[in-house]
C-alpha cells in the first residue's frame, strides 16, 4: 500500500505564492506518476500537474508559466510551487499515484491524500 498526505494549504492573496507538498510513504516502488489534482466547489476533481515515468513534467494549460511540479527522491516528497496564483485557483488540492502511468493517462487513480485547502482572495 501507499500513503499520500499533503500538506502546506493556505489562505493567500491573489498574485503570491505557495509551496504544497506530499510525503509519500509505504510501497513507494508502485506509487508511479506522482501528481496534484485539484478540485473546487461544485466541480470536478481535475489534473493539475504530473510527472512521467520519463521524468518529463506535463501542466495543466490553465497553470502551465504558474505552478511548477517537482519531486524529491531522496525525500519521497512531491512538491507543487505556485506562484501568481489566482481566486481560481482556490479548492482542495490532492496528491495521487498510480501503479501504472498508462492508468493515470486514462483518468485512473490509485492512490489519494486526503487533501489540503487552498484558498486565494482576490
Amino acid at each position: 500500500q501507499v500513503q499520500l498526505v499533503e500538506s502546506g494549504g493556505s489562505s493567500v492573496q491573489a498574485g503570491e505564492s505557495l509551496r504544497l507538498s506530499c510525503v509519500i510513504s509505504g510501497d513507494t516502488n508502485n506509487a508511479r506518476c506522482p501528481a496534484w489534482f485539484r478540485q473546487a466547489p461544485g466541480k470536478e476533481r481535475e489534473r493539475v500537474a504530473f510527472i512521467d515515468s520519463h521524468r518529463s513534467v506535463s501542466l495543466s494549460d490553465s497553470v502551465k508559466g504558474r505552478f511548477t511540479i517537482s519531486l524529491d527522491n531522496a525525500k519521497n516528497t512531491l512538491y507543487l510551487q505556485m506562484d501568481m496564483v489566482k481566486p481560481e485557483d482556490s479548492g482542495a488540492y490532492y496528491c495521487a499515484a498510480v501503479t501504472d502511468c498508462y492508468q493515470l493517462l486514462r483518468g485512473v487513480v490509485h492512490y489519494w491524500g486526503q487533501g489540503t485547502q487552498v484558498t486565494v482572495s482576490s
